[in-house]
């Protein structure tokens, strides 16, 4: 996984429910691309520009790739905490790296790789403002 993250993480808490555990108690590997969605929704919150806006703008980063690597278990009602960064940043699309921590052990660790398209769904350069606010993250 990449190692030199560019920017500022931001730490999301995600409690464990029962629905995200498997017959065995343990949070089935599925869930961890839905816990990466919440890091990367409320990463872009933190920096300044919600998902949503970037919706009614009329673009989507479609998820191209998905990488996990699984490290420990998480059982349920354990707290953990969903860091998430960038640690790659195109005009046309981005990577998102996730590491989740249980009591401070690295619990997992992905990224996904994404695609910005328009409203016909086609490739597309991301809108200058959000890149812009990217950037500024990238380099502070």
């Amino acid at each position: 996984m990449d190692k030199a993250l560019k920017t500022e993480p931001v730490d999301v808490p995600i409690r464990v429910r029962y629905a995200d555990t498997d017959k065995m108690g343990i949070v089935y590997y599925g869930t961890y691309p839905i816990y990466f969605e919440i890091g990367r929704s409320e990463y872009m919150r933190e920096k300044g520009f919600s998902y949503r806006n970037f919706e009614e703008e009329g673009y989507h980063l479609v998820v191209v790739n998905l990488e996990a690597k699984y490290y420990n278990s998480a059982t349920y009602d354990d707290l953990l905490i969903v860091r998430t960064s960038i640690s790659d940043l195109k005009s046309r699309g981005l990577t998102f790296h996730y590491e989740v921590y249980k009591d401070g052990t690295l619990v997992v660790e992905g990224k996904t790789k994404h695609i910005c398209i328009n409203r016909e769904r086609k490739s597309s350069s991301m809108p200058p403002h959000l890149l812009k606010i990217l950037k500024d993250v990238e380099s502070a």
